[in-house]
């Protein structure tokens, strides 16, 4: 059974990167969409990002294009999210989620995926 593993979280100053990483075990990342979600305090939940295991093929929320990077070492069992220029509004929960399909679907609804891990907490504070 996949279980997935969050990391990399902590506390930065605006402006400031930082990588999280969701590692795997029990299954091998062959055909998964694997998303990143975050949680902020009263706001809704938000997918900012997916990619497809078998390709590596990727999708990004408005939000986050063009600051945030997510890649896949499949060595590693892990996915990553490089998240650069970060501000407040960044301030959130961060979690992984997958989805075992042959092709690559980025929902932005959880109940889509089969898996999640328990969040790492990212917080952006001068």
């Amino acid at each position: 059974q996949l279980q997935l593993v969050e990391s990399g979280g902590g506390l930065v100053q605006p402006g400031a990167s930082l990588r999280l990483s969701c590692a795997a075990s029990g299954q091998v990342l062959d055909y998964f969409t694997i998303a990143w979600f975050r949680q902020a305090p009263g706001k809704e939940l938000e997918r900012i990002s997916c990619i497809f295991s078998s390709d590596g093929r990727t999708h990004y929320a408005d939000s986050v294009k063009g600051r945030f990077t997510t890649s896949i070492d499949h060595a590693k069992q892990t996915v990553y999210l490089e998240m650069g220029s970060l501000n407040e509004e960044d301030t959130a929960v961060y979690f992984c989620a997958t989805r075992r399909r042959s092709y690559f679907l980025c929902s932005r609804d959880i109940g889509d995926y089969d898996r999640r891990g328990q969040g790492t907490q990212v917080t952006v504070s001068a």
